[in-house]
């Protein structure tokens, strides 16, 4: 190869590592037009491997094109800014020189633009700018002064006392990111102090007394029927409240009495849209999975949920059915201790989809989505992504996606951690991965995460929502799952913590063991 060649060879090549993005939409053309001009006949097999193996090669073009953009688009941004610190410090050190012995505090009142006086200054750096989240960033040009106006031989002094100033903001992606936002840190004269926590304690108090009670059953038991007549009928009688159930439980209650006219119940899908919008308070009569259908009832904000144990295992259910009365009278008066239990907002995007915006329905999941290989005897592929950021290829049975309030399900037969049910965050669980290093994770509850299956993948997936609503994922189908902004408030009995600790205790039997023996050989 000549000179002229090699010096024409380096030219063309990306600069800082990136792929060209002429070079790369002329390279998934090019690919493009080899597909449409290469004839594939039924019985090739290689030809149709290769030529998915080209479609799976363009995807991967255009995304890295979209990647670079991207992060061009954020460099430039942040040289702006850059640029726009550099210059407004200059103009400080300025203003500074010139100012002479003119008082530091007076200076920067003058810098600060609009601002009376310095706890003016303080209270700001407390606070988050409007607009501040779109810009993605930290910001560090305002200076704090400890406050000495005497001499001027003092203004040198007062120079090296100062300290900088900041303020810190969530990175966010896009508008939908406030809903994760907590203001969990607070600024005095540059020092970061935790101020609150998600997981605190989290009381509930009625600031007008509950008009509405849904009563939501576990079916075909005896028992839990004759409860539930009893339940609703102390409720009437002696609580003047309204109540709803369901089209099944209204039916049986008047086939028992026709006394129970007064209850009442929804006809059609649109009535229980809106059933969030007249109910205050739900009852549940059964186990866990009866807190799973009253859950799903609920597209959006869900009421507070008194969950009454009568199911065979319940780590939701902390309160028993025999004390219903004292239990429901005072959580009728309140306040009331509560678990914010996240769920998952799910959506299928298939591969004939034009972008990622065309899904299907959303569905929301209070405990775990599964993503499995079925009937097939294959293992399933699945490409797992975390903000566009590659996680690892699952080769195993599958992979569960869990909430916390869902470690104690699935999850944990899989081999995930128990994790407490305010713990904000989403299980990343695989089920027999064929790898001897593939660890369960636990990802922050901001990210996104998206499972697709690849396209030279020998099966098909199949993906179920909290057990039911199975949907088959072919080859480029993906599952997109983020934190839903409408957690599942259940009352607790004592407190999060206690109830939590007292369900893995009472229904797994933790760290059951017998007590060593203290009449063995001790130490010196």
């Amino acid at each position: 190869m000549n000179s002229s060649d090699g010096a024409s060879h380096s030219s063309s090549r990306p600069e800082n590592g990136f792929i060209d993005s002429a070079s790369v939409v002329n390279s998934e053309k090019a690919i493009l037009e080899l597909l449409q001009q290469t004839p594939v006949r039924d019985n090739d097999e290689h030809l149709i491997e290769f030529s998915e193996a080209l479609r799976t090669v363009a995807k991967a073009l255009r995304r890295a094109a979209e990647g670079k953009a991207s992060a061009q688009a954020e460099a430039a941004e942040w040289k702006r800014k850059y640029e726009l610190e550099r210059a407004q410090n200059q103009d400080f050190q300025q203003q500074d020189k010139k100012s002479g012995g003119k008082d530091d505090d007076d200076v920067h009142c003058e810098s600060t633009q609009n601002l009376d006086d310095q706890d003016d200054l303080c209270n700001e750096a407390n606070e988050q700018p409007e607009g501040f989240c779109a810009e993605h960033g930290i910001c560090s040009h305002e200076v704090l002064f400890d406050g000495e106006n005497d001499s001027a031989s003092r203004a040198i002094q007062k120079r090296m006392m100062r300290k900088a100033s900041f303020k810190l903001s969530w990175r966010c992606k896009g508008k939908r990111s406030d809903q994760h936002k907590h203001d969990i840190v607070s600024f005095e004269k540059g020092n970061i102090t935790t101020a609150g926590r998600t997981s605190k304690q989290i009381a509930l108090k009625w600031e007008s007394p509950p008009q509405t009670v849904l009563i939501m059953t576990k079916p075909n038991s005896n028992s839990v029927r004759v409860l539930c007549g009893e339940i609703v009928r102390w409720l009437k009688d002696h609580k003047n409240l309204n109540i709803y159930v369901e089209p099944r439980v209204r039916s049986e209650l008047l086939t028992d009495s026709s006394s129970f006219e007064f209850v009442q119940t929804w006809k059609d899908e649109s009535e229980i849209l809106d059933l969030h919008k007249k109910v205050d308070l739900v009852v549940t009569l059964g186990g866990d999975g009866t807190v799973l259908w009253a859950a799903s009832m609920f597209k959006g904000p869900v009421p507070p949920v008194v969950p009454f144990s009568l199911g065979s295992l319940g780590f939701m259910t902390p309160f028993y059915s025999e004390r219903y009365k004292e239990h429901l009278d005072s959580i009728l008066k309140g306040p009331i201790s509560i678990t914010l239990r996240h769920r998952l907002q799910c959506h299928v995007v298939r591969d004939s989809a034009r972008n990622e915006y065309e899904t299907e329905e959303p569905i929301l999941v209070l405990n775990e989505v599964t993503i499995d290989r079925g009937i097939s005897s294959y293992l399933t592929n699945l490409e797992c992504y975390s903000d566009n950021s590659f996680v690892t290829l699952v080769q195993g049975d599958g992979l569960i996606l869990s909430t916390t309030s869902g470690s104690t399900a699935y999850s944990l037969a899989a081999g995930g951690s128990m994790v407490h049910p305010q713990v904000p965050g989403i299980l990343f669980t695989p089920i027999c991965p064929h790898s001897l290093s593939f660890r369960p994770l636990i990802l922050p509850e901001h990210v996104t995460i998206r499972v697709q299956v690849p396209f030279n993948s020998r099966s098909q997936a199949w993906v179920s929502f909290d057990g039911k609503d199975r949907k088959q994922l072919g080859a480029g189908d993906a599952l997109i799952c983020s934190m839903a902004p409408w957690p599942v408030p259940t009352a607790c009995q004592v407190d999060s913590t206690s109830d939590f600790l007292r369900s893995i205790h009472d229904g797994l039997h933790w760290n059951l063991r017998k007590t060593q023996s203290f009449d063995g050989p001790r130490e010196l």
